[in-house]
């Protein structure tokens, strides 16, 4: 139970200190384990035919699984004003949610980790596409010239080629595996000496690599190399 009230808002208080591996590893399993519940939740309600509400749950479950790898970040804090921005980061909703364009890139040609920076980039048109279907699948608003906006209209015709891909892809994202202290304490020693370095890619896969020895992950360094350096084919 949340005990701790910001008593000036009427809510819980908002954490915004350095974290643990410990605390990072349960960060990121909390948010895995939600984002499967409102995958399934949103497949359910795919299933029975009530899109708008599924298509918001599906956009909230890409959000969740976007929370994974910010967490991750925690671990290679620089200073305090790096702390506040990945805070930030992480409550915005607009910075968890660009993988859901991922299966796109890749069909239309993307193979170079470069090609895909819009996946991560807060600013892109697709984020805020993403946000606004959530508020769409949930909430009537006022639009244009004073046009009336209703979920159920806004998710059919051609809109509604979108519905199941959403949760599909809601599916697809959500870890498969539960994350370890050892695998924070691991990603530390390897990744965090390089950070935002062109040695960086290379730390990964030898991270990637002691994770397979101690079965940590079924992901080998090949694939790991394959997918920061190039998509062999598309998904």
């Amino acid at each position: 139970m949340i005990r701790q009230t910001d008593q000036r808002r009427g809510r819980p208080q908002e954490y915004s200190g350095p974290l643990t591996a410990a605390q990072i590893a349960a960060g990121m399993n909390a948010a895995s384990k939600n984002a499967a519940r409102l995958a399934t939740d949103a497949r359910l309600l795919l299933d029975a035919k009530r899109v708008p509400t599924a298509v918001a749950l599906a956009a909230l479950s890409i959000e969740e699984s976007g929370k994974v790898s910010l967490l991750r970040e925690f671990a290679i804090i620089q200073d305090d004003a790096d702390l506040k921005q990945k805070w930030r980061r992480y409550r915005d909703h607009r910075s968890k949610n660009g993988k859901w364009i991922l299966l796109d890139l890749v069909r239309d040609g993307a193979r170079h980790l470069d090609a895909l920076a819009l996946t991560i980039e807060r600013e892109s048109e697709h984020t805020a596409l993403l946000n606004s279907l959530k508020q769409l699948g949930l909430y009537t608003d006022c639009y244009g010239s004073a046009h009336w906006s209703e979920p159920d209209q806004v998710f059919s015709g051609d809109q509604a080629a979108l519905d199941p891909y959403l949760v599909q892809l809601a599916e697809l994202l959500v870890p498969k595996r539960e994350t370890t202290v050892r695998e924070i304490d691991l990603w530390i020693e390897h990744v965090k000496p390089v950070w935002g370095t062109p040695e960086m890619r290379f730390a990964v896969v030898r991270f990637q690599a002691v994770l397979l020895a101690e079965g940590l992950s079924d992901t080998t360094p090949a694939e790991m190399a394959a997918f920061l350096m190039i998509f062999t084919k598309a998904v």
